[in-house]
């Protein structure tokens, strides 16, 4: 019945969750159309499946700014408490869809404000404060990645909680690491509401030692593969695609 409904009313994913158990994690013929991801609290979210052009594997999709303020809210409430720990001073934000997630976030943390870094060159901003971005979502389109400069002294000397809204193949959160790295600044923390599959650990490792060992994420999606029964299943053991 709840897929029938996604199935017609797509709009609807990502603006409700629900309570744990709703949703069966090893359906016998497949995921049909969403993936259930379980949060901290237990509750579930359904997340569309997508399939990729092989036609044999799919992603479960997250596109945060299209969820409704309570589930934004629950993911960034989630976050918060995961990130606590690491007692950040303050959030950065990647655009675009990080930058949703990453305002209530440091709010839940007790911080009056948050640094939003951009794709979008305003005169006063400096090249050498940018790093080239390339996005999964888009990877036709190489873009730049800048901080302002005036947002320097709020970074300066602090512990710094970078925030994605997912982390997937890496390549997004390595363009915000290498940037603040410019500027003489090594977050505390890597946060983000999704880990899709594996693949961002072995490109952080690559960039860093032990930086995968700083990533905190409220819920984690496999890949996916074909079922049998024609639906959709998680890959095994899903080490790094």
């Amino acid at each position: 019945m709840i897929g029938n409904i996604f199935e017609k009313e797509p709009h609807v994913f990502w603006q409700e969750t629900a309570p744990a158990g709703t949703y069966g994690t090893a359906p016998p013929e497949g995921h049909r159309i969403f993936f259930p991801a379980s949060l901290p609290d237990g509750g579930q979210l359904a997340l569309p499946i997508r399939e990729l052009a092989d036609g044999q594997s799919a992603l479960a999709s997250l596109i945060v700014n299209q969820a409704s303020f309570e589930v934004v809210d629950r993911l960034a409430t989630a976050l918060a408490g995961l990130a606590s720990p690491f007692s950040p001073d303050v959030v950065v934000g990647l655009p675009t869809l990080g930058l949703t997630l990453a305002a209530p976030a440091a709010r839940n943390l007790g911080h009056s404000r948050f640094v939003p870094l951009s794709t979008s060159r305003k005169f006063w901003y400096r090249e050498d404060l940018s790093v080239p971005l390339r996005s999964i979502t888009s990877p036709d389109q190489t873009k730049r990645l800048y901080l302002d400069p005036r947002m320097l002294p709020l970074l300066k000397g602090k512990r710094v909680l970078l925030v994605d809204d997912v982390l997937s193949s890496g390549t997004s959160i390595l363009a915000g690491l290498r940037l603040l790295k410019l500027c003489g600044i090594e977050p505390v923390a890597i946060g983000a509401a999704m880990l899709q599959t594996m693949r961002w650990k072995e490109a952080l490792e690559q960039e860093e030692s032990g930086l995968s060992e700083r990533v905190i994420g409220v819920f984690r999606t496999p890949k996916l593969t074909r079922h049998p029964g024609g639906g959709w299943q998680p890959e095994t053991l899903d080490k790094s695609a």
